[in-house]
């Protein structure tokens, strides 16, 4: 008897929105692959990449906990975060200093990464798209330069073009596992995520646009619910595209999942959230010109007072994709 392979999902990104589909895809019956970006600079990755010079961690760490099959008790110690009147450790995740000793003992991010996720039961795979922390420069409409991706995000302006370097202003080599992954993939998961600071700076990475642009897989982009202040205002589902194609290269996208539902006004805290936000709204028509099959729904889930994305609903959408069924 022959057992049919498992189907290759690559999903692009970091920050909080990777781990949304990355738990619903590791129940499914596919072959899930996080490729996660290095070049956060704030928070308790921000301070362990200072004061080690490595990758920060914070993203991976999130990466793992979503495809790990280990108890939730496990997982909750993993990503403890100490109190912020513990002088030494105030803000620390405990997973960010388990994986910065493991970068330690290991020599470097990638082989401590595998290593923790085999003693994590992990149900896929989790990449750093490279081995070294990497610097983020945006250049703004109004002219100015930021660099880093906390002074980008604080900026609150409006980017014109991002690039990625590492820390000594060279042009960054991702590891050939990714490029492997990229290659061998049936469909690329962008997202969700913020555009700037999550999804671009994988994509920016030449060699990784090129792999992704040159890639036979189906290629979803998930937009966001919600804006970003100064960096997406007034923004569309097919404004986020065009970001990406102005960014990285034209045509890379066969789809996009915007979430259609309304997101009520008083129930999201834009103070607890800090930043004042507006429904991302659909433009089929101008999806359609971009050569991008728009798809929508209710793909919204409300919590602590914000605007999420329902990631069992985007998995089972990603599915239909892959099976042909839309």
């Amino acid at each position: 008897m022959t057992t049919s392979k498992k189907r290759n999902i690559v999903v692009i990104g970091g920050g909080s929105g990777l781990p949304v589909i990355l738990r619903p895809l590791r129940d499914c019956n596919v072959e899930v692959t996080a490729i996660v970006t290095v070049a956060d600079d704030g928070g308790s990755s921000g301070v362990i990449r200072n004061f080690m010079n490595i990758v920060p961690p914070g993203d991976i760490r999130n990466a793992l906990v979503s495809l790990s099959l280990l108890p939730e008790d496990f997982l909750k110690i993993f990503q403890y975060r100490f109190d912020s009147s513990d002088e030494f450790f105030q803000n620390h995740a405990l997973g960010n200093l388990i994986i910065a000793a493991m970068t330690e003992m290991s020599g470097d991010i990638f082989g401590a990464v595998q290593k923790l996720g085999r003693y994590m039961m992990i149900s896929g795979k989790v990449y750093p798209v490279a081995n070294v922390p990497l610097v983020l420069h945006a250049d703004f409409t109004d002219g100015t330069i930021g660099s880093g991706e906390h002074e980008i995000t604080m900026a609150h302006k409006v980017i014109e073009r991002l690039s990625i370097t590492t820390e000594a202003g060279q042009q960054p080599e991702p590891t050939s596992e990714v490029l492997f992954a990229i290659d061998h993939a049936d469909m690329i998961v962008f997202g969700p995520g913020s555009l700037y600071t999550s999804i671009l700076p994988n994509l920016v990475i030449p060699i990784v646009g090129r792999a992704v642009h040159q890639s036979n897989a189906k290629k979803v982009y998930i937009a966001n619910i919600m804006t970003q202040k100064g960096e997406t205002d007034h923004y569309t589902d097919a404004s986020h595209i065009k970001a990406i194609y102005h960014n990285v290269s034209d045509h890379l996208l066969d789809y996009v999942l915007t979430n259609t539902a309304i997101v009520p006004e008083d129930y999201i805290d834009f103070q607890k959230w800090n930043e004042i936000s507006t429904q991302v709204k659909v433009d089929t028509s101008e999806d359609k010109k971009l050569g991008v099959v728009p798809i929508t729904g209710d793909f919204l889930k409300l919590r602590d007072q914000g605007a999420f994305h329902d990631g069992e609903k985007i998995a089972k959408k990603l599915l239909e994709i892959l099976d042909n069924k839309i």
